[in-house]
């Protein structure tokens, strides 16, 4: 019987034109009406009200929307190399993308993490994963700068990450593959059960400076984790995971790894596991990652291999993890405001469950158990629940909330956001979504403080939603009013990559701390050219180093000779504007990697390699003045054998370089 009804199930969630009575959007009912448009019209001059910061999914990046109004407004390179502005080619970005693997130029960006005081943003730092090779990022919200980035050893994947505790200790990351790890790893896949394990990695956070360390580790059962979200106030010490494939299947998940009725969610004693981690409870093993830090005085990024790692075993130190059953492949996991409810979200479930803290934790202290699962205590699915959403739709992955006591829960396959009551768990509206909705976000719906108002879909299908481009449309987004009983959309809007989940913040919490320009006198990078008398040009045996500024509407020096072909030419470029504003760019002609673009009063840095004979032009590539074309110099490139002496200039002075020639 149970096989029978898994079939329904999955042949009901795979059926994108199967309608439930309850739950089949009827058409675009609640969408655009007449004042739509002026709900999301920002006027010239005007700012938006909300920063929605937005995962670039597989194209590793950030990207920075405003709220209402649709617009982008900056793509933030983090995980992979962006030639708009040479992030991962100059050399002063290069070992931001140091791993332990080599030189990793790209990976799949997928979730949003703010930094939260009393679990309230508080608009100092974003966080990201890398979902491929594992890692997690911190972006500067002063700067919009990626400004370190930490490798996460002993994992297989890095999905369920980044996730921060109420007052932004750790960044939490856990497994999606596991894997085998330590002295076993050269092990038969299927000894899956005996030999692969996850990991909870618990990321420290510097509370003024924002750095990041591994404080330490959990050892996990073999299953893969999804989401998760921390606790607040009451549950503030704990953070839930959702699991999936307890099966603990290797091959053909689609049909192995959703056989159980009910998978779990995890329920984590972090302080707990602090309090054994300061007590000496865990053990070093070692462990291979990197650390890669930019520092914003130099803007230098310095990359240090790491070689250990503290890990706490749980089939040990048994008051860490419970597991707690949930159906049924689940996906989200969210604690709503208060820190009471925990909701998990079945991807082939037809209700949502809704555990209570309180009841978890009698649970715990009566030991209302129904077993172990790999030596970790399994609470009684009855015992630790709340209630159930009845018939919400189908395919439930992700849940926000508002500030009046409401959960929005996304349906991938019914393609619609449902809205309910936390505590009485009954349905109060539905909207249809254009098309299989993924994550959605409510401006601080992840927090204990919601900013409410929106509710934004993030969508992966737009067939039908915008001018066609080929086979490859755009990714949407489609953001909802929210402000009354009933959802109305507002307005659909492209997103660059494929957005997973994003998070919104307060424009007002964010921008006044922006930085508009660095001060000159500031820069403390060790090629930096203060002022053009400090231009020059520098042989170091066979490098040469140019000393180089750019200020409206010329680049010093803008002739040079006595370079030759083998040679490795460094061009250290100076923005000496002071206003906000004003970046300059450069490139040269044959260069391999890319241009950079400086921010005023920043100090950048392109490798080249001449491979032939000849005089290259250089340029500005970012419009700057009416005389920008003007912008531009030469470099002649002689034979390895030549004695052309090293000189540059800049207009009728010519000077001799330095170093052996």
């Amino acid at each position: 019987m149970k096989t029978f009804t898994r079939s329904i199930v999955i042949l009901a969630l795979i059926g994108f034109g199967v309608s439930m009575n309850s739950c089949a959007p009827k058409g675009p009912k609640g969408a655009i009406t007449g004042d739509a448009a002026s709900k999301v019209y920002v006027a010239p001059g005007q700012y938006d009200e909300f920063y929605n910061i937005v995962s670039g999914g597989f194209n590793g990046q950030m990207g920075i929307y405003g709220l209402p109004s649709g617009r982008l407004f900056r793509i933030i390179p983090v995980f992979s190399q962006f030639p708009e502005n040479g992030y991962g080619y100059s050399e002063e970005s290069k070992a931001m993308l140091n791993t332990s693997h080599g030189y990793v130029p790209w990976d799949d960006l997928h979730h949003i993490a703010l930094s939260v005081t009393n679990g309230v943003h508080d608009g100092r730092w974003a966080f990201g994963n890398a979902n491929n090779t594992p890692r997690v990022a911190r972006v500067d919200l002063k700067t919009f700068h990626t400004a370190e980035i930490i490798e996460l050893p002993n994992s297989g994947g890095n999905h369920s990450s980044p996730f921060i505790t109420e007052n932004s200790e750790y960044v939490v990351a856990g497994t999606r593959f596991s894997v085998p790890m330590g002295d076993k790893t050269d092990v038969p896949i299927s000894s899956f059960k005996q030999n692969f394990k996850g990991t909870i990695s618990f990321i420290g956070v510097d509370k003024t400076t924002g750095n990041m360390n591994i404080a330490f580790q959990l050892v996990t059962p073999g299953v893969n984790f999804d989401l998760a979200r921390a606790g607040k106030g009451p549950s503030g010490g704990w953070f839930f995971f959702s699991c999936y494939n307890t099966e603990q299947a290797y091959t053909l998940l689609e049909v192995n790894a959703s056989q159980k009725d009910k998978d779990f969610i995890m329920a984590v004693n972090w302080k707990k596991a602090e309090e054994y981690m300061k007590a000496g409870k865990g053990k070093k093993v070692k462990s291979k990652y990197a650390h890669n830090v930019l520092d914003e005085k130099t803007n230098m990024t310095t990359s240090t291999m790491m070689e250990e790692v503290l890990q706490l075993d749980p089939t040990e130190l048994k008051d860490i993890l419970y597991f707690i059953p949930c159906p049924k492949s689940p996906h989200g996991c969210d604690t709503d405001p208060t820190g009471e409810y925990i909701i998990g979200s079945g991807k082939l479930a037809a209700l949502i469950p809704v555990f209570s803290f309180t009841k978890i934790q009698q649970a715990i202290a009566n030991k209302d158990f129904e077993g172990e699962f790999a030596g970790i205590p399994v609470i009684k699915y009855e015992s630790a629940l709340h209630g159930e959403v009845k018939k919400p739709g189908l395919g439930p992955l992700h849940t926000e909330f508002d500030a009046n006591g409401n959960a929005y829960t996304s349906f991938f396959v019914s393609s619609e956001i449902v809205k309910w009551n936390v505590k009485t768990l009954q349905v109060l509206d539905r909207v249809p979504t254009y098309y299989s909705i993924g994550h959605l976000c409510v401006p601080g719906g992840p927090t204990a403080k919601p900013w409410g108002k929106y509710v934004i879909a993030y969508n992966k299908i737009t067939k039908d939603r915008y001018l066609p481009t080929g086979p490859e449309l755009t990714q949407s987004a489609q953001l909802y009013d929210i402000s009354g009983d009933k959802m109305q959309l507002l307005l659909d809007f492209p997103t660059v990559g494929e957005p997973h989940y994003a998070e919104a913040i307060p424009a007002n919490l964010v921008s006044p701390n922006s930085v508009k320009f660095y001060k000159i006198e500031d820069n403390g990078h060790p090629y930096a050219a203060k002022g053009e008398k400090e231009a020059r040009v520098e042989r170091k045996g066979n490098q040469v180093h140019v000393y180089m500024t750019a200020i409206r509407s010329h680049l010093t020096p803008d002739n040079i000779e006595g370079v030759k072909v083998g040679d490795d030419v460094y061009f250290h470029v100076t923005n000496l504007e002071q206003d906000w504003d004003v970046p300059h760019g450069f490139a040269i002609k044959g260069a391999l990697n890319a241009e950079l673009l400086i921010m005023p009063g920043e100090t950048q840095s392109l490798k080249w390699q001449p491979k032939t004979v000849g005089v290259f032009p250089f340029y500005c590539t970012d419009f700057c003045s009416a005389l920008h074309q003007e912008m531009q110099g030469y470099i002649r490139v002689s034979p390895a054998s030549s004695n052309v002496p090293l000189k540059f200039s800049t207009g009728k002075i010519e000077t001799e370089g330095t170093g052996a020639n």
